[in-house]
């Protein structure tokens, strides 16, 4: 089965979070997978998808840190 592929404004706000200096570690993480789920066959990682399901679970999460979490974990098995 394929899996889903990040949309293209998905991909935008990713590669903008990624060329942000100000961007955190763990956006940054999470901006790389969604950018890597733009190809074929491309599943969220066990690592990527427990770091996105602390992002949403965590009140201070910026928005971006939750868009790119709410990807890369609607791209997970």
């Amino acid at each position: 089965m394929a899996g889903k592929r990040t949309s293209p404004s998905m991909a935008s706000k990713a590669a903008k979070a990624l060329d942000d200096g100000r961007t955190g570690r763990v956006t940054k993480s999470l901006a790389a997978s969604v950018l890597a789920q733009t190809g074929d066959n491309s599943k969220t990682s066990a690592k990527i998808a427990s770091l996105a399901s602390e992002v949403l679970g965590n009140p201070k999460s910026s928005e971006i840190a939750k868009s790119l979490a709410a990807s890369a974990l609607s791209q997970s098995e």
